[in-house]
């Protein structure tokens, strides 16, 4: 029988009454002993594992590494279920439901007799969700994340999760790829489980968990299907059990220096303009102070590795080159003092590393591009911010004026981009509105908008557009997003007109409307409210309470932290 201490889970398990037989008694008909209720720490395992999210397909066998390290170390492992959120599958769209996931992350949490917990995702939003949670609860916490697929193939060449998509997408529409040709490359092109092997949202995700010190070292990296990977999944598992025994909470690691190193690193790996928004609504759980501001003095640090879609390689080969270690190693001047769930500074993830290939990882002195950090926009269209990644974009683009050309939502896009007559050229700017947070809602990755059919046919592959949606860290182009306010709640965006005049400079981070401030205020005055799509249901929730995307898209009443122990029983 259990002995009283102060562990959370006595609460549960450590009773010597009715509550407390209820508790041990129902977990026994699983099989457990007497012995494993004597106060060893109780470890939850927080699994997205899911058939419909292929990403997270390996988590199952994940798993049951995590449980062998927890039973080595002396803990006992209790494996739970939570929302599982495939991105290449949920309609409208993945993101609408990440406060969702991170809800029933924290509520889980909370409410279970569990001392410490490992997270298993992988899939874009699974990783922020699972981590916006555990911060709201604020138990000892480590991150497994479900690793990149292997390599795509066709044809003899590798190929990248959605960056050939995209542009293999192109080349059927301008002519120059046939449709069995773009079928045949759909075959080859997953391989495994695993996460996206270009450096979109997932594989940035968790090279910054990597570099927040919320993993073990070389998570992000190792292939899905590595043995390694099961390997990592068991030492986690000793460890998760070690950081209870040290009281070491998730906000002893996740500090204000913790995302400083985040937004650097995102810069020198050429991350995903999706971090923005996931940044800073963990940072709001958190309790730290973090706003785009943040982001932009990062914004001078080179980018280093060659990958998809900024450079030319996959997640497998940056693996074998060094991982994450060899890129902090180079950027370690610019690497702030932090604490990580090793209870050692970072510095130790990276104390021996080195590159072992500089076609794919570069040196600081020698980078890919002399500067790849995310620049913030302002002006008068983006009164709160908007982000753009120079790294991905048409250099001779980041300064230009021209011609709107706007879609009033994503199903005017669909119906008339590829109109032979649609009255654009080369120098265009796109402008797609209703895509924000409230708007669609969930704010879809549809920013990186194709290129109108009459253009792809004469050659050209990239051209400015601006929406208030956001794009997949596998897309490129010289692409405007998360423009704030958005246009269903009144933003500029919401009144600009075809035939309007904007410049943009990201040098120096500027986006304007170039129409007189007189008209701009008659247009917002005259302007309709969009009908309301939702009227039921968590949709209805959502876009009642989601704040916009300067603030992270974060439901208002879940910034903060509850870490209160239930005190009623149900009984």
């Amino acid at each position: 029988m259990s002995k009283t201490n102060n562990r959370r889970s006595s609460n549960w398990y450590g009773k010597m009454d009715k509550d407390g037989f209820i508790h041990r008694s129902w977990m026994k008909s699983q099989g457990l002993p007497d012995h494993v209720f004597d106060g060893r720490p109780i470890i939850g395992i927080c699994n997205t594992w899911s058939e419909l999210t292929p990403c997270n397909a390996g988590l199952r066998k994940l798993a049951e590494g995590v449980k062998r390290g927890v039973w080595e170390a002396g803990g006992v492992p209790l494996e739970f279920p939570v929302m599982s959120l495939g991105e290449t599958q949920m309609k409208p769209t993945a993101m609408l439901f990440r406060n969702l996931l991170s809800m029933d992350v924290e509520e889980s949490i909370r409410a279970y007799g569990i001392d410490g917990v490992v997270l298993l995702g992988g899939c874009d939003k699974t990783t922020p969700g699972q981590l916006m949670g555990a911060a709201s609860v604020d138990l000892p916490t480590i991150v497994v994340s479900s690793g990149p697929m292997l390599n795509g193939k066709y044809k003899g060449q590798d190929i990248g999760s959605g960056t050939d998509v995209w542009r293999f997408s192109e080349e059927v529409r301008a002519g120059d790829m046939t449709l069995k040709e773009f079928m045949a490359a759909e075959t080859g092109m997953s391989r495994s489980s695993g996460v996206c092997m270009t450096m979109g949202t997932a594989s940035t995700m968790a090279s910054l968990v990597e570099g927040m010190g919320l993993s073990l070292p070389t998570n992000a990296t190792l292939p899905a299907v590595d043995a390694r990977r099961m390997t990592l999944a068991h030492l986690s598992g000793k460890r998760i059990v070690e950081m209870v025994e040290e009281e070491l909470n998730l906000s002893k690691v996740l500090t204000k220096e913790s995302f400083q190193n985040a937004i650097t690193l995102n810069s020198a790996i050429g991350g995903s303009t999706n971090s923005v928004i996931h940044l800073l609504a963990l940072a709001g759980r958190a309790e730290i102070e973090l706003n785009l501001a943040d982001f932009e003095k990062a914004e001078d640090i080179p980018l280093l590795v060659n990958l998809m879609p900024s450079g030319k390689y996959l997640m497998e080969d940056f693996c074998y080159a060094g991982g994450i270690p060899a890129v902090m190693d180079q950027i370690r001047s610019h690497i702030k003092p932090a604490n990580t769930i090793l209870n050692k500074d970072i510095t130790h993830y990276f104390d021996e590393a080195e590159i072992l290939n500089k076609e794919v990882i570069k040196t600081f002195n020698a980078p890919l591009k002399a500067s790849a950090g995310l620049k913030v926009l302002r002006g008068n269209l983006a009164p709160d911010g908007a982000i753009i990644k120079p790294a991905a974009a048409t250099e001779e683009l980041l300064k230009h004026e021209g011609l709107a050309y706007v879609f009033e939502d994503i199903e005017d896009m669909k119906a008339n981009i590829d109109r032979p007559d649609l009255p654009v050229t080369k120098n265009t700017i796109l402008v797609l509105k209703g895509c924000g947070p409230k708007g669609y809602p969930g704010m879809p990755e549809v920013g990186n908008m194709p290129i109108p059919k009459v253009l792809v046919e004469q050659g050209v592959r990239d051209m400015i557009r601006i929406s208030d949606a956001r794009m997949s860290g596998t897309a490129f182009g010289t692409i405007v997003l998360h423009v704030a306010p958005e246009a269903n709640v009144g933003g500029p965006i919401s009144i600009v007109e075809t035939g309007d005049r904007i410049q943009i400079d990201v040098s120096q981070g500027l986006l304007e409307l170039l129409v007189p401030e007189s008209e701009i205020e008659k247009r917002l005055k005259s302007r309709k409210q969009p009908k309301e799509n939702y009227t039921r249901g968590y949709a209805k929730l959502y876009i009642d309470n989601v704040m916009q995307a300067d603030k992270g898209a974060d439901l208002d009443f879940l910034v903060g932290k509850d870490t209160r122990l239930p005190s009623r029983e149900s009984h």
